[in-house]
């Protein structure tokens, strides 16, 4: 299923939604970009830039809950470079695997907003388990894991 599908089932307005997906997008061009494992055509980075300084910004969604979002998206941020700084030092291991985790708290903090706490709470183990990577992999793409 892809993340596209997993955002859809959660039943959120439309700008919510198209608002996870922009932030999702937008992370996996800047990870690309960062590990240069994959190539990036022009109308790739076009479209991102576009994304980043003009969709993402200007989403109804973000602009009636920025404070919130903007610290969720703090936190993945930060969370992706420890977990990049322990990679890139051949540090590692199962807490940086979960550090890569961070879409997908917003995700939660996305569903809380828009369907409240008590449904939040009654779906977190499940908007969490959407996180498609698993341990045996990640050990396998780096072997000190």
């Amino acid at each position: 299923m892809t993340i596209a599908e997993h955002i859809k089932r959660l039943e959120l307005p439309a700008p919510a939604a198209h608002w996870l997906l922009d932030v999702w997008e937008a992370f996996q061009l800047l990870d690309d970009v960062v590990d240069q494992d994959k190539p990036i055509d022009r109308a790739q980075l076009d479209v991102g830039i576009y994304r980043l300084l003009v969709r993402l910004p200007a989403n109804p969604f973000y602009l009636a809950h920025a404070e919130a979002l903007s610290t969720m998206l703090s936190s993945a941020v930060l969370r992706w470079k420890a977990s990049d700084a322990a990679e890139r030092a051949g540090k590692a291991d199962e807490r940086s695997f979960v550090w890569r985790a961070g879409y997908y708290d917003l995700m939660l903090e996305v569903v809380r907003l828009c369907h409240g706490a008590e449904t939040a709470l009654l779906c977190a183990r499940d908007v969490l388990s959407l996180y498609g990577e698993n341990f045996a992999d990640y050990r396998q793409e780096f072997p000190n894991a």
